[in-house]
């Protein structure tokens, strides 16, 4: 049965994407990658919260919680509740930019800016590195859901039909078949996770006789490092989050600067279900037996709790969440390796080398899954420590504080290499984010006093600003 509706839910959602390519009235580059800087305040909203609630809000979330404690709730949660005050004064301020530049991808505007293709390639590839971890990180979600639906003897086979279904969405309708395709997704996902996190409280209120206490917590709160890495994990990627290269190119879709700052006042409201996955949570561990995978820990209540084509359409919401931001990021990826990197390949027939992007990308990170660890959140890290670090040329461009490309540049990847260098060797920080500490670098770099006008980009006029 589960095969069956998660099946039928993968067609409904390919008969989307076909609408969006019908609703289209053309094809071109820009349609493909930024639906003609057209989407109305609604369709981003839809289309953002897809890509932001992707499979780690079903599966690695409580993971996290299961495995590292609430103390993994409290930064999980506290830096989305951060980020959306800032996209909403900086959101519009990015429209803005990427509509002034004319720009398509990330590398676009910051080689414009900076007046310097050589910026733009370095600046495209740091990008690509950074992606990589967040597309491999959604194949990694998609494997665990594909476990729990009993496909765990041919694990190969099932990403291999996931991959096609995300480059179907690319072929058809690129970044407007994701708005279409993220309805259906939202709609399957909320009610999973509410049906889930519904059903662990009555059977807790049933299993505890009727008393209050329900969902008192479990686990220990958090203290000493773990609250330091809390706060400081919470101010860096609160800050952050909508510099990086896996959110910033949706806001480039929007109709207007408005239709971003409407989209962004109701972006909290998609928090409302994380209660609910900290019920499931907190019944896995007061009532389960311990699970060797905390990866499984949501499907596993949900099996546990409800029928199965419950649990089937929780199950196909969450391939959806992970088809959605695989398809984008592929798709993010290929038009910087077509339009910036190797500018030359795609000159000729663009969109056809574009989708050939997508397919190498799937390829590779299909057969990169193979090795990948088992904890979603490492592949996280990696891709944070280097997508954040863009912060610091977004804010130079907002600011327009004079500064050249070279200066741009040193920050950016000085500040990357620290994050990951604190990261990889496992030196005892108190607790703060390693990320946290690569931007400060990165930022005391690129506004120290000392590089003002030496060969800075200069802001000239008030129109510059806005």
């Amino acid at each position: 049965m589960t095969g069956v509706i998660v099946a039928c839910v993968l067609l409904l959602s390919l008969g989307a994407a076909w609408l969006a390519r019908v609703r289209s009235r053309h094809m071109s580059v820009e349609t493909l990658l930024v639906a003609d800087r057209a989407l109305p305040a609604p369709m981003l909203f839809i289309l953002t919260v897809g890509e932001i609630y992707s499979i780690g809000s079903i599966v690695a979330f409580p993971a996290g919680l299961y495995g590292h404690g609430v103390s993994y709730g409290y930064w999980f949660l506290g830096y989305l509740l951060l980020a959306f005050p800032v996209g909403y004064f900086v959101g519009p301020a990015i429209w803005q930019r990427a509509k002034q530049y004319d720009a398509c991808t990330l590398p676009e505007v910051f080689g414009r800016h900076f007046k310097s293709v050589a910026f733009e390639r370095l600046t495209a590839w740091a990008c690509v590195i950074a992606l990589v971890p967040w597309g491999q990180f959604q194949f990694i979600g998609l494997r665990s859901v594909l476990d729990t639906m009993g496909f765990s003897a041919t694990p190969a086979a099932g990403l291999a039909g996931c991959a096609v279904i995300a480059f179907a969405y690319v072929a058809l309708g690129g970044v407007r078949a994701s708005t279409y395709v993220a309805f259906l997704k939202d709609v399957l996902m909320l009610f999973g996770i509410a049906a889930v996190g519904v059903g662990a409280i009555c059977m807790q209120y049933k299993l505890s006789g009727g008393h209050a206490d329900i969902v008192r917590p479990t686990l220990a709160l958090p203290s000493g490092s773990s609250l330091v890495f809390a706060i400081t994990t919470i101010l860096y990627q609160g800050i952050g989050f909508y510099f990086q290269p896996s959110v910033t190119p949706y806001l480039f879709t929007a109709r207007s600067a408005q239709a971003v700052r409407k989209a962004m006042i109701f972006m909290p409201l998609y928090m409302l279900m994380y209660p609910f996955a900290v019920f499931a949570t907190i019944f896995a561990l007061r009532f389960l037996p311990p699970l060797s995978n905390p990866n499984a820990v949501f499907f596993h209540v949900a099996g546990v709790l409800l029928p199965p084509w419950m649990v089937a359409l929780a199950a196909a919401g969450a391939v959806l969440a992970g088809l959605l931001v695989l398809a984008a990021t592929s798709l993010n990826i290929a038009a910087m390796m077509t339009r910036n990197i190797a500018p030359k390949l795609g000159r000729r027939h663009p969109k056809r080398a574009i989708n050939l992007a997508v397919i190498l990308f799937l390829v590779l990170a299909l057969v990169a899954t193979a090795h990948a660890p088992a904890i979603m959140l490492t592949a996280l890290n990696v891709s944070g420590y280097i997508g954040i670090q863009f912060a610091s040329l977004w804010f130079l461009i907002l600011t327009g504080w004079p500064a050249s490309a070279r200066i741009a540049g040193l920050g950016l990847f000085s500040g990357a290499g620290l994050a990951i260098a604190l990261f990889a060797s496992g030196v005892s920080l108190g607790g703060v984010n390693p990320g946290l500490i690569g931007l400060l670098a990165n930022c005391a770099i690129v506004f120290c006093p000392l590089w003002r006008g030496r060969g800075a980009v200069r802001v000239h006029t008030k129109k510059d600003l806005l």
